[in-house]
């Protein structure tokens, strides 16, 4: 049953990104991307961004949430930010605990699943009233690529 399990978490996040980038499309609505980010990863300068930054008046999820140094092809779409980072998918999950604690948010420790190629995390506290939910999927060269939205409760 753990190999059943261990091969839903990915394809049910790949299912989510599939989601998400649907979502942009049918709205209407451009997504707004980072110009100065790379077209393709390990092309150009890495884009990195201060961690801790606080909300400017556009509400960008890029300048809310912590985001590791040396982060390429940062993407706000649909609600959702999305990058690369090269470290370990274990790095990634502990930064994320770490920083986002760091800030007041709690984990909900039943929602935190770490697994070989995945991870999957939730936080309350958010002045929203939504839940901070982060997720990571292991692209399997040393870079992971993450998520940050904001979910109804």
């Amino acid at each position: 049953m753990n190999i059943k399990r261990s091969r839903i978490l990915p394809a049910i996040i790949a299912l989510l990104f599939a989601s998400l980038a649907c979502q942009a499309i049918s709205s209407g609505s451009d997504p707004v991307v980072d110009s100065s980010a790379p077209s393709a990863p390990g092309l150009g300068e890495e884009n990195q961004s201060p961690s801790g930054s606080q909300t400017d008046s556009s509400g960008s999820l890029r300048n809310e949430f912590p985001i590791p140094d040396g982060a390429m092809n940062i993407t706000e779409a649909g609600g959702t930010l999305l990058f690369q980072v090269k470290m370990s998918l274990n790095d990634a999950a502990d930064f994320y605990l770490t920083e986002l604690a760091a800030m007041g948010y709690k984990e909900r420790p039943i929602l935190t699943v770490i697994e070989v190629s995945t991870f999957s995390m939730v936080f309350d506290g958010h002045e929203s009233g939504n839940a901070i939910v982060v997720q990571g999927v292991d692209l399997g060269d040393g870079t992971v690529n993450i998520s940050i939205r904001l979910e109804d409760v």
